[in-house]
């Protein structure tokens, strides 16, 4: 998102890139209290049955098996597939993002979809209000006038600025569910920024999931949650959740979360859990690392009980420059325990990944911050496979050869005004 998933201006009139990611002016009542909402131990691994259990009861839905999930890297890859999964539509499509600008990307989506719309197939189109400000509206209109059912979350009017939890609560979720069998999700928006292969500065590194199988109905379930709250339609019978044979192996969830839900509902108390059975070696990628408390010590816990843990974002090449310099700011304690911190240097990283021992992977639309974890709708597919895992991992690894390794010595060292800049923007975290 030339992200607005970061600044602090918010404003109708800042820059669409500049609210991509941020979403709302004020912050709403977070349902976890900032501090120690939760107290996780550290009990037992991923490979225990146990893991499995307490995510498919603790936090739900249950995993299912028998599922395909396959990585897409990089718009050249991941928006044919997208386009083509729409044009192969026979009775619905769901599709939901907080990105859609204008530009060759936006115009091939509209395309497709006002396409089957015209064919006589269900189009449902969901897009956030705030994070699709940049949408050519030609786009809308055209959409309409095919028969697309395009909708808009939680658009805001002028008497909102009076409600921190309208303004805040934006849908951050990247959904396409096409006739209840195919499903997509990822880190990628629509937009041009996203094209190409993370060749230059120009073009995003990101990743996006084809998925079959059983756990397609949890996507379409997490998107009809969404459609239902803006609309009041509910979505169901068979065009939306037909019968799922197995298509693969891998043991699958998809986990949602929003504002509106707390407690073991949180997409925080997920992420806790997975590092806590972390027992060897731990990967996180996100486009925006503004850690609390909280998770700063699950990870430092994490390296005491020997866990390598490894973490990548944007570099200097970021969409969010007042994230990235919050962010920044909370790395002393994490370099002190050993956490090792990874920039990327070629291009905007946008990618938002969890790999826990090569076992338990964790992919969709969350970041590590306050505003994935406390105000936006955000869904995760996580993924219990040892090969999928260990797919991702090089995947990871192959991004880490291609960014710079930040150590304590450098961190200790930077400029003085480097380090009131940070301090001052970390005033400000709660909102990022």
């Amino acid at each position: 998102m030339t992200s607005p998933e970061s600044s602090s201006s918010l404003s109708p009139a800042a820059p669409a890139r500049e609210r991509h990611r941020r979403g709302g002016l004020t912050a709403a009542k977070a349902k976890l209290p900032v501090g120690y909402p939760y107290k996780v131990e550290s009990l037992y691994g991923v490979d225990d049955p146990q893991f499995v259990r307490t995510m498919g009861h603790l936090l739900g839905p249950p995993l299912t098996d028998g599922n395909r999930v396959e990585p897409l890297v990089n718009g050249d890859h991941i928006f044919p597939a997208m386009l083509d999964a729409i044009r192969a539509a026979e009775r619905t499509v769901g599709f939901e993002t907080f990105i859609y600008w204008k530009g060759d990307v936006g115009r091939h989506f509209t395309d497709a979809l006002c396409d089957r719309a015209r064919a006589g197939v269900a189009v449902h189109a969901l897009v956030d209000a705030v994070g699709s400000t940049q949408i050519d509206p030609g786009y809308l209109e055209r959409m309409q006038d095919a028969g697309v059912d395009v909708r808009r979350y939680h658009p805001l009017h002028w008497r909102d600025v009076t409600s921190a939890a309208k303004l805040n609560n934006r849908t951050h979720r990247k959904l396409l569910v096409v006739d209840g069998k195919v499903g997509f999700t990822g880190g990628v928006g629509i937009a041009d920024e996203w094209a190409g292969d993370a060749q230059d500065e120009d073009h995003w590194r990101d990743t996006h999931y084809r998925v079959t199988g059983p756990v397609v109905a949890h996507l379409a379930a997490a998107f009809a949650d969404n459609w239902a709250e803006s609309t009041g339609d509910v979505l169901h019978g068979n065009a939306y959740f037909p019968p799922l044979e197995p298509t693969g192996e891998q043991l699958a969830q998809v986990f949602k979360s929003s504002s509106g839900g707390g407690g073991s509902e949180s997409m925080q108390l997920m992420f806790l859990l997975s590092l806590a059975a972390a027992r060897s070696h731990l990967r996180l990628g996100t486009a925006y690392f503004v850690p609390d408390r909280l998770t700063i010590d699950s990870l430092v816990a994490a390296r005491a009980r020997g866990v390598r843990v490894q973490v990548l974002v944007p570099g200097r090449h970021t969409d969010a420059p007042a994230v990235r310099r919050a962010g920044r700011s909370t790395w002393g304690p994490l370099l002190e325990a050993g956490v090792e911190i990874f920039e990327f240097r070629p291009t905007m990283y946008h990618c938002k990944l969890m790999v826990v021992d090569d076992r338990w992977t964790s992919i969709g639309s969350a970041n590590l911050d306050n505003r994935s974890f406390r105000l936006n709708a955000e869904a995760n597919l996580n993924v219990l496979d040892q090969g999928f895992a260990e797919g991702q991992a090089k995947t990871f690894d192959a991004d880490l050869a291609r960014a710079e390794l930040v150590t304590l010595k450098d961190w200790a060292n930077r400029p003085l005004r480097e380090r009131a800049i940070e301090r001052a923007a970390a005033l400000l975290k709660w909102q990022m």
